[in-house]
């Protein structure tokens, strides 16, 4: 380190939970207790992203619990970005099934609101608020892993818009959404400047062009798809924010999707039932080693809320949020293998059925955690620039 420069830092403040919050947080759960009593939903670990349900979603919008954040006059609601954070976390750590609404509320709807036109904000973020609207998000491609900027998918100009050619993967429930929202190149990079030239379009999945074909998880379940996209004529008005700013727009989201308590509540649902398997007489080894994720858990939901406070506040965390999608990632793996190191080997009957569930769920998601979202290479990489050490 050089003396007299200042070195930067992370700042993480933890933020206060007011008390329309609380208020909140035992709304949720109240609606919780009925929902799970009726039931309308068997909690599972990975809901946000394996977890559809239209009914479910629906009944959400019709609560305000969707579109928290945005004006009234868009379908929203009005409140803090901490109160959309206690909805998410109550929703989340009880494994409510919320994967349809998810990816439109938490990512789409937002950058609609921030970057959209007026017309745009009317005619999608009411829907989206209501429950009835569902998006994917068309980013990652074929032979590119990592590296969003090497995309492929051109929008080329035509009489009354862009004509879309390429393909996604990757792709959740596109076979369930109604639109997606697609970075493509608009023009040739500019040399030395890759990011350049890069713009996002809203597609209907109905239009014509449009092919969605499944990608089957090793469980048999589907969620995933890959998209391609036939001279798919998108309207002009349906570009999003200025042409060529999609990397702008682009990494500003992705501050969105990886701060959320999604990254590390994934595998939640599995620890209070292995509490209820274990009973009070715990055991040492048990105790310590739940203990340490419990505390690790309890860090990782400050630092997600005070990256929602400063989104709150207008501020940009793009390095907070890697930090919590990094530490995020690593927990929600830990806890199936704890899970697994302290559990005792006779559990019965429905809770034995349950918790062997649960544990199977967690296990065959947890491969897939350190790659959505960015994998924890680029999340280290875009941290150790923020702190000036690469």
């Amino acid at each position: 380190m050089t003396a007299g420069v200042e070195t930067p830092a992370l700042l993480l403040a933890v933020p206060e939970f007011g008390a329309a919050a609380q208020e909140l947080r035992q709304d949720v759960r109240r609606f919780i207790d009925e929902a799970r009593a009726a039931g309308d939903f068997v909690p599972r670990c990975d809901a946000w992203l394996a977890g559809f349900s239209a009914d479910f979603s629906r009944e959400l919008g019709r609560r305000g619990w969707i579109g928290m954040t945005w004006p009234a006059r868009y379908g929203g609601h009005e409140r803090t970005a901490l109160e959309r954070f206690v909805v998410a976390e109550e929703l989340l750590a009880a494994g409510a099934p919320v994967a349809a609404h998810w990816i439109a509320d938490r990512q789409s709807g937002p950058q609609i609101y921030r970057h959209g036109t007026d017309a745009q904000r009317e005619r999608f973020l009411p829907d989206i608020a209501r429950g009835v609207s569902y998006f994917s998000l068309g980013m990652s491609e074929p032979d590119s892993g990592s590296d969003l900027a090497s995309v492929r998918t051109t929008a080329r100009r035509v009489s009354g818009g862009w004509r879309l050619n390429g393909t996604k993967v990757w792709t959740s429930h596109a076979h369930h959404a109604h639109y997606v929202t697609v970075l493509c190149r608009t023009a040739d990079s500019e040399p030395g400047n890759r990011h350049s030239g890069l713009s996002i379009v809203i597609v209907d999945l109905a239009a014509q062009g449009v092919t969605v074909r499944p990608i089957q998880l090793i469980t048999g379940e589907h969620h995933f798809n890959e998209v391609t996209f036939q001279d798919v004529l998108v309207p002009d008005d349906m570009l999003l924010g200025e042409e060529g700013a999609g990397w702008r727009l682009v990494t500003a989201e992705l501050s969105l999707e990886r701060s959320g308590p999604e990254r590390f509540l994934s595998t939640f649902a599995l620890l209070p039932e292995l509490m209820r398997m274990l009973g009070p007489e715990v055991g040492d080894r048990a105790a310590a080693e739940i203990g340490r994720l419990i505390a690790e858990l309890c860090t990782l939901r400050q630092m997600s809320a005070s990256v929602a406070a400063m989104i709150d506040a207008g501020q940009d965390p793009v390095a907070e949020a890697a930090l919590v999608k990094d530490l995020g990632t690593r927990f929600e793996q830990q806890v199936p293998e704890v899970v697994r190191l302290v559990a005792r080997a006779d559990a019965s009957g429905e809770a034995g059925a349950t918790f062997a569930r649960l544990l199977s769920e967690a296990v065959l998601a947890a491969p897939g955690f350190t790659l959505r979202g960015g994998t924890t290479e680029i999340l280290r990489g875009i941290t150790a620039r923020a702190l000036g050490v690469r």
